[in-house]
């Protein structure tokens, strides 16, 4: 068997006396989507957190593509390739869309193919490249931070929320757009509260709630034996 991109073993993490993560086990193979699903308060966020270096764990073990990463740094960690785009869209909305692409050259990236990537998932973004961020769509605005994550050529990407506050066929447009950034051999973990749309992109399911995982499988098994849990009122 290949080494998974992501392992994460027994992970605990608190906030002072507050435990929000409670032995958290959750293993990616390469190239796989992950949906991780459950309620608001589940823990989901302060799991990306954690791993993606910006909260410690005070106990547990995680290892990217085998190499353990436990209290690695954020930038330590995007060097290796691991890149979140976190809940929010973080965009530069006084900059254009250009100009928000082309920030990511500062990190040694060619800005041509920053654009070339960008343009290539999204041609919206390119028509109107000289827009102001801060004048996008929210859906346009989740591009525009997609597209930056990808211009790092990241080996596992961390999605949170990717649907928080857009329309369902905005929803319906960024997740076939998942799809086709998987198929270029990205591994992907999606974070969401809502399931259906995440799950017909994905390989495997898992379910967090009370800071564990309570179920995993393919998607069709998550959804015929967890439905109560994972859908919470989604269409």
């Amino acid at each position: 068997m290949s080494v998974p991109i992501l392992e994460v073993i027994d992970l605990h993490a608190s906030y002072g006396r507050i435990e929000v993560l409670r032995g958290v086990d959750l293993t990616i193979p390469k190239g796989a989507v992950m949906a991780l699903l459950g309620p608001n308060g589940a823990g989901k966020s302060t799991l990306v957190k954690v791993v993606s270096g910006q909260k410690s764990p005070t106990s547990g073990d995680i290892h990217l593509a085998g190499v353990h990463v436990k209290n690695a740094g954020s930038d330590d960690l995007a060097r290796v390739g691991l890149c979140t785009i976190p809940e929010g869209r973080s965009v530069f909305p006084n900059l254009t869309i250009e100009e928000n692409l082309r920030l990511m050259s500062y990190a040694g990236i060619p800005a041509g193919a920053v654009l070339d990537t960008a343009f290539s998932y999204f041609p919206r973004l390119h028509e109107r490249r000289r827009q102001l961020a801060g004048t996008l769509s929210g859906g346009e605005q989740q591009m525009l931070a997609m597209s930056r994550a990808l211009a790092s050529d990241p080996a596992l990407l961390l999605l949170d929320e990717l649907s928080m506050g857009l329309a369902p066929i905005i929803v319906e447009e960024l997740y076939e757009t998942v799809a086709q950034i998987a198929n270029s051999g990205v591994s992907i973990l999606c974070i969401e509260q809502f399931a259906r749309t995440a799950l017909k992109v994905s390989d495997y399911a898992a379910v967090m709630t009370g800071g564990r995982i309570v179920a995993s499988g393919e998607p069709g098994e998550i959804l015929d034996t967890m439905a109560d849990v994972i859908l919470g009122g989604a269409a």
